[in-house]
């Protein structure tokens, strides 16, 4: 299978929480959704329950796969486990659109495969997010330049899993582990009986989490 792989994200299918006329000086996050949904599945769940001075941008992942959509398909990309030259193209082409948001601060919010891709946009542009949330999420096994930045700066990130999530492997979540102990200031939550889900406890904490960040911008 070819490391990169098209097309591109879809620059219509975006949902926004704000009118362009009422986005200007708000802070912004990008939401992720994981592999089979869309941009709907994490903005229905959670911009009722954020602050409403929050504008969240809810992006469709680029490759139709499962009735849905994913970051990485299956095929050649192990759960957990993705190729870098793929999580690179994938990440390089959020991080262009992005390029054109102004705003006080931006955020990344990710569910499984878009979790995945918060740690990958974060390592390709460190001075670009101010924090980021990963849910069930994990991070690339690669190196990155901005590995380096990151290990200085420590920005914050939430990340949060369920204890009966069997979906990401062990070597996967160690990896996390490790990654964010070295290059974040990580608040980091395991929830009894959630699997591979956002769910109950997580919600609210995830809200406080964000809350927390962009009152700090």
């Amino acid at each position: 299978m070819s490391a990169t792989v098209k097309p591109g994200m879809d620059r219509d299918a975006v949902l926004w929480s704000a009118s362009d006329h009422s986005r200007a000086d708000r802070p912004v996050l990008v939401m992720l959704h994981g592999w089979s949904y869309d941009e709907t599945h994490l903005f229905r769940l959670l911009v009722p329950e954020l602050p409403p001075e929050l504008v969240v941008a809810s992006i469709r992942a680029r490759i139709p796969e499962a009735g849905g959509y994913a970051w990485f398909p299956s095929r050649g990309n192990p759960i957990g486990d993705p190729q870098p030259a793929v999580a690179n193209a994938a990440a390089e082409d959020v991080l262009q659109w992005t390029l054109g948001i102004e705003a006080p601060s931006i955020g990344l919010l990710g569910f499984s495969q878009g979790g995945a891709m918060v740690h990958q946009l974060m390592r390709l542009a460190p001075d670009r997010f101010a924090y980021g949330v990963s849910l069930a999420g994990f991070v690339v096994r690669d190196d990155q330049p901005g590995d380096v930045t990151l290990a200085a700066s420590r920005p914050p990130v939430y990340w949060g899993r369920g204890e009966t999530d069997w979906v990401i492997p062990t070597a996967a979540v160690q990896r996390t582990e490790h990654w964010l102990k070295t290059h974040a200031t990580a608040e980091t939550r395991v929830y009894r009986g959630l699997g591979h889900d956002v769910a109950g406890p997580e919600i609210a904490d995830l809200i406080e989490f964000v809350t927390k960040q962009i009152g700090q911008g």
